[in-house]
């Protein structure tokens, strides 16, 4: 007997169940590949490595690898690469699930590899005295946290501020799952996020500022835009929001090539154009024949890659330099933190995530029959 239909307005607004769709592994490996084009920069293309005596090379390093650092100059939009990614993946992983489900799905996420990277990255820093300036105690303790860029405490690692754009990301939109999630809703939530991320900067209101995370707002909504085309297909309002994001994304590529200081503004546009067509094809179908079992564990390696690779790596290079050739160093340390972030998924992600699911689990559980 078939089932009645509904009306196209009650569809839109009914929290849908996830839909049993094929993993995108094509997603797994731009994240792998985001990744590498972070550490690469970070080992031979940043602004500090390229002055005269800096205290990693040495000497610049467009000197001593030009055409390594040519490319390696604009490995930094890696970083907001991850964060059209989050919007992405985020929207998909959460789509049918409570708030409570969001909450415990992004505590095992992120903190057993990250409480690793903190200890991993500090006990270097112990072994390596002077290679880098290391943090109190009491501060490498509160990163344990992830909460310290809000008590106004330095990272202990540079790459994890980062991580506090994903957090503010996360709390806004665990109001929308709280709600279920439904295509008008994301629709609306990116509106409203994309307007205040506009007028916070100018509003004079720091709290505002710092909940509408202006800087990275428009590289979430993107994600999250090109999700609503993967579940729903696209529109021309969802077409709008992307244009949206990538206009106002070029304005933010241009005052991140102004403080990194290395690279131009057309070409990390010309980048960032590239990728989002890429993840285009991805949400409109095209690349679903891609399913490379590999891709899935290059995406597994992807966050404790990003995690480990800067100061320890940056500490490694400036004992070593000169012993080896340049290129050959950075590409073992390369390898070698990638050997080390598959150790620590193996290892240290997959079982304190069980642990610390069940034990979340458990506990509401328990607030649930109290």
């Amino acid at each position: 007997m078939p089932l009645p239909k509904e009306a196209p307005a009650a569809v839109a607004e009914r929290p849908l169940q996830p839909l049993r769709t094929r993993r995108l592994h094509v997603v797994d490996g731009i994240r792998l590949v985001a990744a590498l084009m972070v550490v690469l920069h970070h080992y031979a293309g940043t602004r500090r490595l390229n002055e005269p005596g800096n205290e990693i090379w040495s000497r610049p390093v467009s000197e001593i690898m030009p055409s390594v650092f040519r490319v390696a100059a604009y490995g930094w939009i890696g970083v907001e690469i991850f964060f059209v990614i989050s919007g992405f993946v985020i929207c998909m992983s959460c789509w049918g699930r409570t708030p409570r489900q969001f909450f415990v799905s992004r505590v095992i996420r992120l903190y057993p590899a990250y409480w690793f990277a903190v200890l991993f990255t500090t006990g270097v820093l112990v072994l390596l005295r002077g290679a880098a300036e290391r943090l109190p105690l009491r501060e490498v303790l509160l990163n344990l946290t992830m909460l310290q860029a809000g008590s106004d405490v330095p990272n202990v690692d540079p790459v994890y501020w980062t991580l506090w754009s994903e957090l503010r990301f996360y709390l806004l939109f665990l109001v929308v799952v709280a709600m279920g999630l439904t295509y008008r809703r994301v629709v609306v939530f990116c509106c409203v996020w994309g307007a205040v991320a506009m007028l916070a900067p100018v509003s004079g209101f720091p709290l505002l500022e710092l909940l509408a995370n202006p800087d990275g707002a428009w590289y979430f909504i993107a994600g999250l835009a090109l999700y609503l085309m993967h579940r729903f297909g696209p529109d021309l309002l969802l077409w709008g929001i992307l244009a949206m994001a990538w206009l106002m994304g070029q304005l933010e590529l241009g005052e991140r090539v102004a403080y990194e200081g290395v690279s131009g503004w057309r070409g990390a546009v010309l980048i960032f154009t590239g990728f989002l067509l890429v993840m285009v094809a991805v949400s409109l179908g095209l690349t679903d024949r891609i399913r490379w079992k590999w891709l899935v564990t290059a995406g597994c390696l992807t966050y404790p890659l990003y995690l480990t690779h800067y100061v320890a790596g940056t500490a490694v290079i400036s004992r070593l330099h000169g012993t080896l050739d340049a290129r050959l160093l950075v590409g073992l340390l390369i390898a070698g933190f990638l050997l080390l972030s598959l150790l620590v998924h193996r290892v240290v992600e997959r079982p304190v995530s069980r642990l610390v699911k069940r034990g979340l689990d458990a506990s509401f559980a328990r607030m649930r029959a109290r």
